[in-house]
């Protein structure tokens, strides 16, 4: 299931791009134009879709979720549906036997701690909890599965499902793809995190200092401002 939901995610950044490049063409025409600013837009209620590419062990991720994304989610659940894409700067290849390796910006320990992520976000379905668990896990991630059992145990999460995950070639195929769905962002990644508002990149030094912020610029720009941004 978690699998087919991520590579719709990918194929969804693939759409973004082509309707980029058609845009361009599309918005020449007076015409089509017309026609392309009586499309109906998203209500103002709608959540706005947060994208976070993030890697487990980076600073600069752990800021954010803590200080950023579990602040404004808090504050405004209903505005905001978060998906997680835990992989980065880092690359992939394939053994000679065929399975899976993982180089990663901040070594092994995070290549380890990328597929704990994969697997927790894959399995753990309440919204709330799966933030609660992946901000958890970044706050002390240097030894990657004693994060896990311990915020496992803190949010109530059942364990075995995701060790199974994570000892197992799933993760690494989760892992790979999240890779896939990095490696498709357009503008690509340069700086981790990166955070997509509704598949776009927009102002992202805004984004990283007051998320909650451009979450409500985009979904007062919609219409009435949610009351949450009042």
């Amino acid at each position: 299931m978690f699998q087919k939901r991520l590579m719709r995610i990918v194929y969804l950044v693939l759409f973004i791009i082509m309707l980029i490049l058609l845009y361009k063409g599309f918005t020449n025409d007076p015409q089509q134009k017309a026609l392309q600013d009586n499309m109906p837009q998203p209500a103002s209620d709608a959540p706005v879709y947060v994208m976070v590419f993030y890697e487990a062990q980076c600073p600069d991720s752990k800021n954010f979720v803590i200080k950023q994304l579990q602040p404004a989610y808090t504050r405004a659940p209903s505005l905001i549906e978060i998906q997680f894409v835990p992989y980065g700067k880092a690359t992939t290849s394939t053994n000679a036997d065929g399975s899976l390796a993982f180089d990663c910006q901040h070594g092994p320990s995070e290549c380890e701690a990328n597929i704990i992520h994969a697997c927790v976000i894959e399995a753990v379905h309440d919204a709330k909890v799966r933030l609660d668990m992946v901000a958890c896990m970044i706050r002390d991630n240097r030894i990657p599965k004693d994060a896990f059992y311990r915020c496992a145990k803190e949010n109530g999460v059942e364990i075995e499902s995701i060790q199974k995950c994570y000892d197992s070639p799933h993760g690494a195929e989760l892992l790979k793809l999240h890779g896939e769905a990095t490696h498709a962002l357009r503008p690509a990644v340069s700086f981790i995190p990166t955070i997509t508002l509704d598949g776009q990149q927009g102002r992202q030094a805004s984004i990283l200092k007051d998320l909650f912020g451009e979450v409500c610029k985009i979904a007062s720009g919609r219409g009435p401002k949610p009351l949450p941004c009042e």
